[in-house]
């Protein structure tokens, strides 16, 4: 048997190691097998290189049906089911959409002391464009803090842990305008489309697929302006109808890093000649010029940059945020 491609094994060895490991043990596992399977390797590589990274390849496998379980049986279902899964990889994209994002946002979202219009940048199905009808609760370990919309406790509650009880927001924003650009908007009352998102959604993270659906029932029943397009091409538009009595907020979560290095100072340059406060949350080293301080964080953390200072560290799935 030939060794696997040494690019695509170590895509996937790093997977296992620095994204899986310690969050997903069914996904660590399968990187790790992929990472030494030549014939698999094959398969995987006859998508383009930009559709070969582990969560859009594993979740068009399950999309199709793959056992969330040991290797082998996953192996035996990818190989006979490739044609189907090819399709998924070069039809989708990936698309997480995590609404509890919005808990470590939602300090910056209401610095503005008058109504604010949200465009999110790689919207996916607009999830996080509701941060103003989810419950939030923090916690730093010992007390709690609740903020509930206008009407009352919502149908998602959002639990994030904190390092400052006394920073969390006290109010709600007053969002007067909601939209979204991404390349392939999700329609979250199409059953296909929210089939996707779930799939996107790691094996063992029941709480996170359990908040998705719900988060999406919410949203059905008011859906966001999505528009479809690259967002070079659609971002300047897109902003100039946002209404001109509210603060225009441009935020992006975990979006930067399928654009190059030289996209994403481009975006940066398109973003800054914006009327509009910047909300980055993103990887570290993502955007290179946002330094953060030395923390002591050894997992994944993304940084919180407003308009390119760094004032926030997170879980990437809004579990906790620290203030910088």
């Amino acid at each position: 048997m030939t060794d696997p491609d040494p690019i695509t094994s170590a895509q996937y060895l790093r997977f296992a190691t620095y994204e899986a490991r310690g969050s997903s043990p069914i996904y660590e596992d399968w990187a790790h097998g992929v990472a030494e399977d030549a014939e698999l390797i094959t398969l995987i590589e006859s998508v383009p290189a930009a559709k070969r990274q582990p969560n859009l390849v594993f979740a068009a496998a399950r999309v199709n049906g793959a056992p969330e379980g040991p290797y082998a049986a996953f192996r035996a279902h990818f190989v006979a089911h490739w044609p189907a899964i090819r399709a998924v990889v070069l039809a989708r994209s990936t698309q997480t959409n995590e609404a509890a994002r919005t808990s470590t946002l939602l300090p910056w979202l209401v610095e503005p002391k008058r109504p604010i219009a949200l465009l999110e940048v790689g919207a996916s199905a607009g999830l996080c464009l509701y941060p103003d009808r989810y419950s939030h609760i923090y916690s730093d370990g010992v007390d709690e803090a609740r903020l509930d919309p206008s009407d009352g406790p919502a149908s998602v509650e959002l639990h994030c842990r904190v390092n400052r009880l006394d920073r969390v927001p006290t109010r709600m924003p007053e969002v007067r305008w909601r939209a979204g650009i991404d390349l392939n908007p999700i329609d979250v009352t199409d059953r296909a489309g929210k089939a996707w998102l779930t799939a996107l959604v790691w094996p063992e993270h029941h709480e996170r697929r359990e908040r998705l659906i719900a988060a999406a029932q919410l949203v059905a029943n008011e859906p966001p302006y999505l528009v479809a397009g690259d967002l070079f091409d659609r971002l300047v538009d897109t902003a100039a109808a946002a209404p001109r009595d509210a603060q225009l907020i441009l935020f992006h979560s975990a979006v930067l890093n399928y654009l190059s290095l030289e996209e994403r100072s481009a975006f940066a340059e398109v973003v800054r000649q914006l009327d509009a406060i910047w909300l980055s949350n993103e990887g570290e080293g993502v955007l290179p010029w946002i330094i953060p301080q030395a923390h002591a964080h050894d997992g994944a953390c993304f940084v919180i940059a407003r308009n390119s200072e760094p004032v926030g560290l997170a879980s990437p799935h809004g579990q906790w945020l620290e203030w910088l």
